[in-house]
């Protein structure tokens, strides 16, 4: 299994090498304020293709930390459970 995983990761990597000389051309990027950024191609899709994971991983913190805070206040109210309030499980047929 693991020579199956490394060949698709050679796959995969040789795509992104050829994907990446094929593309070399400068592109020119208008900003704001009259300002230009130019730069070869590949190099523009991997800074905004990073940026976007970047994004994507930033909007997933507000969610992580109220879950954590849940996770933390459930733990909380069952360790200040007493013992004989617990249910009882059904019995298993």
């Amino acid at each position: 299994m693991t020579i199956l995983t490394w060949v698709i990761r050679l796959v995969i990597f040789f795509f992104l090498v050829v994907f990446a000389v094929q593309n070399t051309a400068p592109v020119t990027l208008n900003l704001f304020l009259d300002q230009a950024w130019q730069a070869p191609l590949v190099i523009v899709l991997l800074t905004f293709f990073a940026a976007g994971a970047v994004l994507g991983a930033l909007s997933l913190l507000g969610v992580l930390y109220r879950q954590r805070r849940e996770i933390s206040r459930l733990r909380q109210q069952v360790g200040k459970l007493p013992p004989e309030a617990a249910p009882e499980l059904p019995p298993a047929l």
